[in-house]
């Protein structure tokens, strides 16, 4: 499950040629608080409740652009103490419940003017469930899929860890040729993800270079071991990195996909996102 799971498009008709509109689904919301949902598993809500709360408060402090309105906001961290109540994780609050009592605890600590200071405050109060909440859902997968040698379960990166969960998940389940296309998907968002995390133009980018967009991921994942790995060895690394990326792209593109292509690029990105995680470390 993901944070886009919340929304639903409304129909506004067509007479007022006008677009169809995303909206939160409160419904789901006020069930969430209610009580389990048949067929959204507490563990895999809680995931993706945590981060669309955790995304759309960041975005109110710095950027702006929140998709939630003050309600949404309120039902949202409501569900969400909801859901991991039931899960065990009793010992989670947050201080405030919606964009305006958020702000008026950013201002009384240290907050104002600064939206790093606003980023690290949501982080030292949402980042530990992220990771409580990744092992729980990791225990409930009986999964198939490669498993790290690193005596770390998880990479340390949340946003990275939640979609090898996604991932996880969806090869479990998957049945058809179209199912296994899903899980490329999956493959290449989770290498998406990985793009956004180790590149960073003010390491990485060179003198007269522009940005590559994060979809370059070859290009920002490639310079990101180039950097990471100086030496003769980095070539054969960036070549390793290359080869799972181009087939997570063919399995993604396939329409005649297997579980046996599927599990393979699905094997080939965990272990990628692990192999760049090893990098990020200090020798």
């Amino acid at each position: 499950m993901r944070p886009d799971d919340f929304f639903i498009d409304q129909t506004i008709p067509a007479a007022w040629g006008l677009p169809s509109e995303r909206i939160v689904n409160d419904d789901l919301l006020v069930a969430l608080r209610r009580g389990a949902v048949e067929g959204l598993p507490d563990v895999e809500v809680a995931g993706a409740l945590a981060r669309l709360v955790h995304d759309d408060l960041e975005r109110f402090g710095t950027s702006g652009g929140e998709e939630l309105s003050i309600q949404g906001m309120r039902a949202a961290i409501l569900a969400l103490r909801a859901v991991v109540t039931r899960i065990g994780v009793s010992d989670f609050d947050l201080p405030f419940r919606d964009y305006s009592s958020f702000k008026s605890f950013w201002l009384r600590n240290d907050g104002y003017g600064s939206w790093q200071a606003r980023r690290d405050l949501l982080n030292s109060l949402i980042d530990p469930l992220h990771d409580r909440l990744i092992v729980l859902e990791s225990q409930s997968l009986d999964s198939s899929l490669a498993q790290p040698i690193s005596p770390r379960s998880t990479t340390g990166w949340a946003r990275v860890d939640e979609e090898v969960l996604e991932l996880r998940r969806h090869f479990q389940i998957a049945r058809t040729a179209q199912d296994y296309r899903n899980v490329g998907n999956d493959c290449v968002i989770v290498i998406e993800t990985l793009s956004r995390q180790v590149y960073d133009p003010a390491v990485h980018l060179r003198e007269g270079e522009q940005v590559p967009p994060v979809t370059m991921t070859k290009a920002r994942i490639e310079r990101f071991i180039e950097d990471a790995a100086p030496g003769s060895g980095q070539a054969d690394l960036r070549k390793l990195a290359r080869a799972a990326i181009e087939f997570a792209q063919s399995v993604k593109h396939s329409a005649t996909g297997t579980r046996r292509d599927a599990g393979i690029a699905a094997d080939a990105v965990i272990l990628l996102a692990n192999l760049l995680r090893r990098l990020d470390e200090p020798i």
